[in-house]
């Protein structure tokens, strides 16, 4: 079973704009590079920063929680530490997250941008080693293209493929086969993975990333489709290695079926 990766992408801070990247180096027991480094705190979460450790994403500043995250357009500088980040109808701005009053001044531009729909006060998180996953093991994520298509059309529309905010998108595989992989091995062009477990989707995937309007209930769709509110892969890398866009995704071993 061989698929394509067509596109990479990270997410530096949590619920914000995807970030295409050419190609990353995995590593063994690793994150994807660069994901989900910082989250922001919509009021007091529990999160410590001394103490890192796993806190419910619907703390945060996320696309399940607040569509109006989708307004702002993030870049993120991860040699530097600075954010870009701009929304219509508000000045653009420039941020160091690497400190106090970088993470500050972004904080008070995006409580400017989502006005009421935050509960508040927001603050800027981070600790070095630390990732803010939806799973506190949900390392590293893929998509099937071919599921998202399946399930465009039976919504009757096509679905950006970023609504499922992914690091790796992958072309060949058929449509739903990857559910049937737990277990799995899967090299990603020199890396090696084994499949966690398939993504548990929330209401995140009701926002279009370009618009930030919620719309129809996929999670609700999927149920009713295809009886489960799955789509995508958590993977664990298992051997380290560069993937970019063109590699080959390959299905190595199949786990075993269940008795």
């Amino acid at each position: 079973m061989q698929g394509r990766i067509t596109a990479l992408y990270r997410y530096p801070i949590k619920g914000f704009t995807p970030e295409p990247v050419a190609a990353a180096r995995l590593e063994v027991g690793g994150c994807f590079p660069a994901d989900r480094l910082y989250a922001v705190e919509d009021g007091p979460s529990g999160f410590d920063m001394d103490a890192p450790a796993y806190v419910p994403k619907m703390k945060y500043t996320v696309l399940a929680k607040l569509e109006q995250v989708a307004r702002a357009r993030t870049a993120y500088d991860e040699t530097t530490g600075v954010l870009r980040a701009g929304a219509i109808g508000h000045p653009d701005i420039e941020a160091n997250l690497t400190n106090d009053d970088g993470r500050a001044a972004f904080a008070a531009w995006l409580t400017g941008v989502l006005g009421d729909a935050a509960t508040g006060p927001l603050k800027v998180l981070l600790a070095p080693g630390h990732r803010f996953l939806d799973h506190p093991r949900g390392h590293v994520s893929a998509v099937n293209l071919a599921s998202v298509r399946e399930l465009s059309a039976k919504v009757g529309y096509e679905l950006d493929p970023l609504r499922f905010r992914a690091n790796l998108y992958v072309e060949g595989w058929p449509a739903w086969a990857e559910m049937a992989w737990t277990g799995a091995a899967l090299r990603l062009g020199e890396a090696t993975t084994t499949v966690f477990k398939p993504i548990i989707r929330c209401a995140a995937i009701d926002v279009d990333p370009t618009t930030a309007v919620r719309g129809e209930e996929l999670v609700k769709a999927l149920w009713e489709h295809y009886g489960h509110a799955f789509c995508g892969l958590y993977l664990h890398v298992t051997g380290s290695g560069r993937v970019a866009s063109g590699d080959t995704a390959t299905l190595v071993v199949q786990p075993e079926p269940a008795a």
